[in-house]
């Protein structure tokens, strides 16, 4: 018994060894060949199938609606505000920035300065309806840019004819996008950011804590950095009636409508009813050109996504991931995952186990060790990959065995080496000690 605890700690430390070096090799792109198969894989996760699959369709939530914007401008948004905040909402979340990009306030590099009515209609307009969050954005100054660093120091706010008059929120989410043109994925949200001593809230966030501030103190105090999305659906991207949306299927997830959605000609032509807006929260933001439109513009690819590996087109736009963050949050839907002590344990005493089952074989069956070892290994993967997402679907937890996954499928490999060593230090050491016996009884 001593032998097999002995030796299985040294084959588990020595797995770790490997494992940590292959990670080392794959950091400096020594297999550069297959860059291309690893981000398509790293751009898919278990849990997607989970998502995608597994999870029954939702209820459409009623307490949230979208309204798109398209491309209005500033006077027409002011009128669709002004048209939906006398339905008496009690939040009116308004994605976007109303601001001069790049800071150069003339009317050559910002036309929307051109618009002095508009501007103060919209102004008006968010003040009049006094329940208003508007968009910022994390940036970084020039001087921290420079370093590969995810420290935020600076904000991007609206004009102050604006912002004086609203709630805001970061609508930045963790894509690892470098542009705006580049892919995005959304999978996190970070809920709030500390900058220079003052703590931002999320769009998403700011937005649950005006409607229910009690279920929202309770998500921030799981303090959490990033946060997972819990998504559930997407909206209805085809132009239906409003009444048809609960039972059609999404044109670009395998999910039913989660929310509903109305487009800005029904709102300007006051073609809906007061009791869609009557104290709920409403998303305004950017959702096509029209309601339908297959724009790639702040639009991003999610794990609702219908193609789970080589996905080619985004499947939900910035505001309905907002939303669906909203509704985790009023849901208290939250995902769950591993502390970092729990997934080196759980990997471990997998290792320390596998090697011990291995060595039994190899001493009682030699004969059978090679297909049993790699039978063994092969049924382990399946087992843990088939737990990552029975437990994601039914419980909303995410394991995150990718350790677990990586060392199951080195210990084989890592055994047969480690014996071999073991080998050959154990033959040298004997021949050593022949050598000075031989010597001994020379010498005597």
């Amino acid at each position: 018994m001593k032998k097999v605890l002995i030796f299985s700690a040294s084959v588990t430390a020595f797995v770790f060894g490997m494992a940590w070096a292959v990670s080392y090799i794959s950091d400096f792109k020594l297999f550069s060949a297959f860059d291309t198969v690893s981000q398509a894989l790293k751009d898919t996760q278990l849990t997607d199938y989970a998502f995608n699959k597994l999870r029954p369709d939702p209820i459409v939530d009623e307490r949230i609606v979208l309204v798109n914007f398209g491309t209005l401008s500033r006077r027409d948004v002011a009128q669709e505000l002004q048209m939906i905040s006398s339905f008496k909402p009690r939040v009116i979340g308004m994605d976007a920035l109303y601001d001069c990009e790049g800071g150069l306030r003339d009317s050559v590099n910002c036309r929307q300065l051109l618009d002095t009515l508009g501007n103060l209609m919209l102004s008006n307009a968010i003040q009049e309806a006094g329940n208003v969050v508007l968009g910022i954005k994390l940036m970084q100054t020039d001087s921290l840019g420079q370093f590969d660093t995810n420290e935020i120091d600076s904000v991007e706010i609206s004009d102050t004819i604006f912002s004086d008059y609203a709630q805001e929120g970061f609508v930045n989410f963790p894509t690892d996008a470098t542009y705006q043109e580049d892919v995005k994925i959304a999978r996190t949200v970070h809920p709030k950011w500390t900058i220079q001593g003052k703590t931002e809230l999320a769009f998403s966030v700011r937005m649950a804590m005006m409607y229910d501030s009690v279920k929202t103190k309770k998500f921030l105090a799981r303090n959490i950095h990033e946060e997972i999305i819990n998504f559930r659906g997407n909206i209805e991207m085809r132009q239906l009636r409003l009444k048809s949306l609960k039972n059609e299927e999404t044109a670009s997830t395998n999910f039913g409508t989660m929310f509903f959605v109305v487009d800005f000609q029904d709102v300007l032509d006051g073609n809906v009813s007061a009791e869609l807006f009557t104290d709920k929260i409403v998303v305004m933001g950017y959702l096509g050109d029209y309601v339908g439109d297959a724009a790639w513009e702040d639009k991003f690819f999610t794990p609702l996504n219908k193609k789970l590996g080589g996905r080619a087109n985004p499947d939900m736009f910035g505001p309905v991931v907002h939303a669906n963050v909203v509704a985790m949050i009023l849901n208290e839907d939250y995902v769950d995952v591993l502390k970092d002590w729990q997934k080196y344990a759980i990997a471990i005493l997998v290792c320390f186990l596998t090697v011990a089952l291995f060595m039994t074989i190899d001493e009682k069956l030699p004969i059978w060790y090679d297909a049993l070892s790699v039978i063994i290994q092969l049924v382990q993967i399946a087992i843990f990959m088939w737990i990552i997402i029975y437990v994601f679907a039914s419980y909303s937890i995410k394991l995150e065995l990718d350790l677990t996954l990586a060392i199951v499928a080195l210990v084989g490999p890592c055994y047969d080496i480690f014996k071999s060593l073991q080998k050959e230090v154990i033959s040298r050491l004997t021949k050593r000690r022949a050598r000075v016996s031989t010597q001994k009884s020379e010498l005597a």
